[in-house]
């Protein structure tokens, strides 16, 4: 049995914190590099030029990406064969948020109590968490920060078998349209279709958090990602929503059996600026 100290995940994840808000990715810099060139409007490409600029400066002055640096959520993957020691999960976590967010001059955008006195936390905790127990003996984190003006663009429609492939469709490009530009695109647009109520929300989540360019290995599902991008791509949103060819970067889809009376689909949106950053303990 591998032992993990709790020390040692606070700090990774204080950095990734950081690196999250502070350094996007490559394949999503990459991704606004390739618009620029093929973008039809003279204004969507420059909107994207300057997502690339200052995606640059961000990473050179380590700077956030954007002033919304999101919840803080975050994928860990814990082998079966270690144990964590020293403290909880949670609070590792969560302690490495604090840290990064407080060394890193990142908003602090996380509110105790949703309802009655919303009153700040000061540090962006708790972040959200979500477990696996997966087989090994790591922990694999990844640290996915979301804004709220995507986040609230999030749909959940409990469909029934009935309405098919088509019902789907029409629920993903509804989300997108209705979305517009308050998701700030081009847009990575998430989708989870089957389990139950949480378990599609869950799976658009972590849908939209996976390297872009990287399809489904179901061939009937990775053919949906491509066809739902163009017809996307065709609505002419555009960058910032102010017309234009390029309105998503990527579609993923993950999916999960689900109930012989039930089609779930939850779609959720990322916006330009799809943050993530992992590390493997």
């Amino acid at each position: 049995m591998r032992e993990i100290h709790v020390s040692d995940i606070s700090a990774a994840v204080a950095d990734l914190v950081r690196q999250a808000c502070c350094r996007l990715p490559g394949d999503v810099v990459e991704a606004m590099r390739r618009a620029e060139e093929t973008e039809k409007s003279a204004l969507g490409r420059e909107i994207l030029g300057q997502f690339v600029l200052n995606a640059s400066i961000a990473a050179e002055e380590s700077i956030p990406v954007c002033q919304d640096t999101g919840l803080m959520v975050v994928f860990a993957d814990l082998g079966q064969d270690a144990h964590i020691t020293g403290g909880s999960l949670q609070e590792a976590v969560d302690a490495g948020v604090a840290k990064g967010t407080l060394e890193g001059y990142l908003r602090r955008s996380s509110v105790a109590e949703p309802l009655f006195n919303r009153k700040n936390t000061g540090d962006n905790t708790p972040a959200i968490v979500h477990l696996r127990l997966v087989p090994g003996d790591g922990l694999r984190l990844r640290v996915a920060p979301k804004g709220a003006g995507s986040e609230n663009k999030s749909v959940v429609r409990m469909l029934v078998p009935a309405d098919g492939l088509a019902g789907v469709k029409k629920v993903v490009m509804d989300a997108v349209r209705a979305a517009g530009p308050n998701s700030c695109p081009p847009m990575v647009v998430g989708v989870g279709v089957g389990g139950n109520l949480e378990v599609c929300a869950m799976l658009a989540k972590r849908a939209c958090a996976r390297d872009l360019g990287t399809r489904n290995p179901h061939p009937d599902y990775a053919a949906l990602e491509l066809e739902l991008l163009d017809k996307i791509n065709r609505t002419g949103i555009g960058p910032q929503g102010l017309g234009g060819s390029t309105t998503a970067f990527d579609v993923h889809i993950e999916w999960a059996p689900t109930h012989i009376a039930m089609l779930p689909v939850a779609v959720n949106i990322n916006c330009n600026a799809t943050r993530h950053a992992e590390a493997v303990l």
